[in-house]
């Protein structure tokens, strides 16, 4: 009974209570609340990235899974707070929006070297394809080789939308944030920044994985011949 008592909780997907806490919310603190007569630059800088800085650490505790991709967040939106706080020149904002992207498209790429390509654990992994069936029946008619060799080029698409999405992350912030760090100004066109990044950033590269996760699904149904339904990952209870 203790057992199962001091397991972690199953991580189920809450995309609404995601956008409002790290997207929607904060952005309406920044473009509301940082005049002289609401909270103030720098306060209202900090309670917006605190949220979805908070909301990742909950996740963390709760789940006790530690998400490489997550940690970067909490990571992008300190170093935010950091360039706002202290009042650096902008151009560290755009530049750090670049990053952040960036090294997750290099990291994939370099983890096709390793023992651990990172698309596994993105996309080819047990919760989204049955990789057990699939690699038996891959096995059975010798094609291994050669769905590795598709997953290698689905690592090269996947890395293309994170390199997509560090430069239009560049351009945006560019765009957008031109007023001096830690005055009201930039709080609001970090609050616009962030709102605008979902439609123009976040949505086509969402469409991109989608399309990633097809070319997938196609190269495993042409070699195995299973089904849609033998493919994905049966979702228990």
């Amino acid at each position: 009974m203790s057992d199962a008592n001091s397991a972690p909780a199953q991580h189920k997907p809450r995309p609404l209570i995601d956008l409002l806490v790290s997207i929607v919310i904060p952005s309406i603190i920044l473009m509301k609340l940082s005049g002289e007569a609401q909270l103030g630059a720098a306060n209202a800088l900090i309670l917006a990235l605190a949220l979805p800085v908070g909301w990742g650490v909950f996740e963390l505790v709760q789940y006790r899974k530690f998400n490489f991709i997550a940690a970067l967040g909490v990571v992008s939106v300190l170093l935010t707070g950091g360039i706002g706080l202290l009042q650096l020149d902008n151009k560290w904002l755009a530049i750090k929006e670049a990053a952040v992207p960036g090294v997750l498209g290099l990291a994939v790429l370099i983890s096709t070297r390793t023992r651990y390509p990172l698309i596994r654990t993105m996309l080819y992994n047990e919760k989204v394809i049955n990789v057990a069936l699939v690699q038996e029946r891959l096995q059975e008619r010798g094609l291994v080789e050669i769905f590795n060799l598709r997953l290698l080029r689905a690592t090269y698409f996947l890395a293309g939308t994170f390199f997509f999405s560090s430069a239009m992350n560049y351009i945006l912030a560019k765009w957008i944030v031109t007023s001096p760090a830690g005055t009201e100004a930039f709080n609001e066109q970090l609050g616009q920044m962030t709102l605008v990044s979902y439609p123009m950033i976040a949505i086509p590269s969402m469409v991109m994985m989608m399309g990633i996760l097809f070319y997938l699904w196609r190269t495993i149904h042409g070699l195995t011949g299973l089904a849609m339904e033998e493919i994905m990952a049966q979702q228990k209870g």
